[in-house]
């Protein structure tokens, strides 16, 4: 990597680190496309499997310990959660946490109401920049992500991929879980190229991940 490339990310770490420097509030849950915040801020989504560790990654990526609640009971959100990070001089930014997927005691009914709200959202959120699909490093995709990837790929929404919970494997293991990752995305229109490595209990990957958003707000 040359010194001009080196310099570029420099550059869009530090940017990464100011926007996400700023306090993240929790702005309100909604269950109906009509309760949604308005379109004024550039927005980015984040999904995944019960317990795949959203929460915890965003908690993470905010530096904010508190902001979003974890729990060992999976399926406990059952609502789009969103978080704002707003400026003055422009560049705010929502964070919007979409409920855990994939978890066998959930209803049928709710399943329904879920995906039903899912694809509301998806198709009619026209700020909505990219959205983040976060997969357990340790498992790899699993059909349930491929069943919300597909969503995405028809709803014309950008995704990108985040391996999870990478401190739980050997670093042979980890570049071995993205490799089949980024081949297996390689067939999915709206899937980013680039796959994120994250931990949030060690801080892997969350400046990379909040250089990519700073990327989004910003146009780099």
């Amino acid at each position: 990597m040359d010194a001009q490339t080196e310099q570029e990310k420099a550059a869009r770490i530090e940017l990464g680190r100011l926007l996400f420097a700023r306090r993240a509030e929790f702005l309100l849950g909604v269950v109906a496309l009509k309760h949604l915040p308005p379109a004024d801020m550039v927005e980015v989504s984040f999904a995944g499997r019960s317990n795949v560790g959203k929460s915890s990654l965003l908690n993470a990526l905010t530096d904010q310990k508190g902001l979003a609640r974890t729990s060992n009971t999976p399926g406990r959100t059952q609502e789009v959660n969103f978080f704002s990070i707003d400026c003055k001089n422009g560049g705010g930014l929502y964070l919007s946490d979409l409920p855990g997927y994939g978890y066998a005691k959930v209803s049928r009914s709710q399943v329904k109401d879920w995906t039903k709200l899912l694809k509301s959202y998806l198709r009619g959120r026209p700020n909505l920049r990219r959205a983040f699909v976060l997969v357990d490093s340790r498992h790899g995709i699993k059909q349930n992500d491929r069943e919300i990837m597909t969503m995405m790929d028809e709803s014309a929404v950008s995704y990108q991929i985040i391996l999870t919970k990478v401190d739980k494997l050997k670093k042979s293991e980890q570049e071995k879980i993205a490799e089949k990752t980024k081949a297996e995305i390689g067939k999915n229109v709206a899937a980013h190229p680039d796959i994120i490595l994250t931990s949030s209990a060690k801080g892997d990957g969350v400046e990379e991940l909040r250089a990519a958003i700073a990327d989004l707000v910003y146009g780099n």
